[in-house]
């Protein structure tokens, strides 16, 4: 199935949880949000929160700087 991850479409495998598709991308979990379909997905139902064909991910990582 089809997933749009911050605006390019990823082929994902069926059932497939948001911290599945994080850790296939080498992404921690720890310091990102994630926003699926306009809504924000609070971190401890990344497990939790299946995929499904044509979701829109919007990831973003925190970056420290000053």
């Amino acid at each position: 199935m089809i997933v749009v991850l911050n605006g390019k479409e990823e082929n994902v495998t069926e059932g497939m949880t948001i911290l599945a598709l994080l850790e296939s991308k080498d992404i921690s979990p720890q310091v990102v949000v994630v926003e699926r379909n306009g809504d924000i997905v609070p971190g401890e139902n990344f497990g939790t929160t299946s995929l499904n064909d044509g979701d829109h991910l919007e990831v973003l990582r925190f970056v420290g700087g000053g």
